[in-house]
């Protein structure tokens, strides 16, 4: 499917090298101010050539709100999106017209729809996410009003990597520089191992940590829509995402229940079991799929971009050995420009759970 979302939904379309890429977000509460401004800047951050540690493909990535919006705010009604292409080279793929690339999706999209659009990976190209981009900026717009906010940022690459305890990082630094890490020294030899990376025409992965603060308590189902279930699906929609882990993760399966319980605090006021918080955030904001009121926070990891500048054996269309060497416009590393993505995913998904929970509420 192409549509995300119950209540707040977003369906994408276009590819890597057509015409434009966009949307149409419906769901979108009426009368919010739409920052355009703010929908570029966020725009700014997953757009291509952005340094020198990602691809040099150049974009402006300019959007157009072609619908939904009027005098500034939202009317409620479907907002329709496109960025147009500018830079697409697609005569840099004509020579893997008829090879599958190692670890990419030409030969599962083959062998699915029986038609591949081979240029820059087609709808299988990240380019795609930047309509995720634009559906999350608006769906922050409206959590800004209710005092959630939503901070991700790349806390491993490769072998390098930061404390997994989020609280200890300020997150003012955290678009200080390219590679969106909050700690300046490792930022440093994270930019300087994608940097390496290249230059060999050879890629590495890493991890997006991501906290979402002001969350109210209640979202969430009990059954097959936990809100952990929601937030790792939509992660593990995003290109080249791999895994998905909240709270403690899979380091506190090999924990004791006394280690890991999260115990309540008395609450100052009787009359408010909202009010009532934990001594330690252990679970990660989520308990029995529902949201309790604590930090929700979770990582990401993501493997190394599959596309390398470098030979590789691989079959064609008939299944004959052959070698493949790739040419075009390619990130060593999605790191940096998947931070903005992982935001927007959260924030469509928590955006969608609490507009479902106020339709339960009379």
């Amino acid at each position: 499917m192409n549509t995300f979302g119950k209540l707040f939904t977003l369906t994408t379309f276009g590819e890597s090298h057509g015409v434009a890429v966009g949307g149409v977000v419906d769901g979108m509460p009426p009368g919010i101010p739409i920052d355009i401004d703010f929908i570029q800047r966020e725009l700014a951050r997953r757009k291509p050539g952005q340094s020198r540690i990602t691809t040099d493909r150049k974009e402006l990535d300019q959007v157009e709100l072609l619908s939904g919006v009027f005098e500034g705010k939202s009317t409620g009604t479907p907002i329709g999106f496109i960025v147009r292409n500018r830079n697409q080279q697609s005569k840099d793929y004509d020579s893997i017209a008829n090879l599958f690339r190692p670890s990419h999706a030409d030969y599962t999209y083959y062998n699915k729809y029986g038609i591949r659009d081979y240029r820059g990976g087609g709808r299988a190209s990240a380019r795609i996410t930047l309509s995720r981009v634009v559906a999350g900026a608006l769906a922050k717009l409206v959590l800004k009003q209710k005092g959630i906010s939503i901070t991700a940022y790349t806390s491993q690459v490769g072998n390098i990597t930061l404390d997994k305890d989020y609280q200890k990082y300020d997150f003012s630094l955290i678009e200080s520089n390219p590679v969106r890490c909050p700690e300046p020294e490792k930022a440093k030899e994270m930019e300087a191992l994608i940097a390496e990376m290249k230059r060999e025409g050879d890629t590495i992965g890493g991890i997006v940590t991501c906290v979402i603060k002001g969350c109210p308590v209640g979202l969430g189902e009990p059954e097959f829509d936990k809100l952990h279930a929601q937030l790792g699906a939509a992660m593990l929609s995003i290109n080249a995402a791999k895994g998905f882990e909240y709270g403690e993760g899979f380091a506190g399966s090999s924990w004791r229940g006394s280690q890991q319980n999260d115990v309540f605090s008395p609450s100052s006021d009787k009359q408010k079991t909202h009010d009532i918080k934990t001594k330690t955030n252990h679970s990660g904001g989520i308990q029995g799929g529902i949201s309790n009121g604590e930090d929700i926070y979770f990582r990401v990891a993501f493997k190394p971009v599959a596309t390398l500048l470098m030979e590789q054996e691989t079959v064609n269309k008939e299944g004959e050995a052959t070698k493949i060497e790739v040419h075009g416009r390619h990130d060593p590393c999605v790191l940096p420009r998947a931070v903005p993505i992982v935001e927007a995913m959260a924030a469509m998904t928590i955006l969608d759970a609490l507009l479902v929970d106020n339709a339960k509420r009379i």
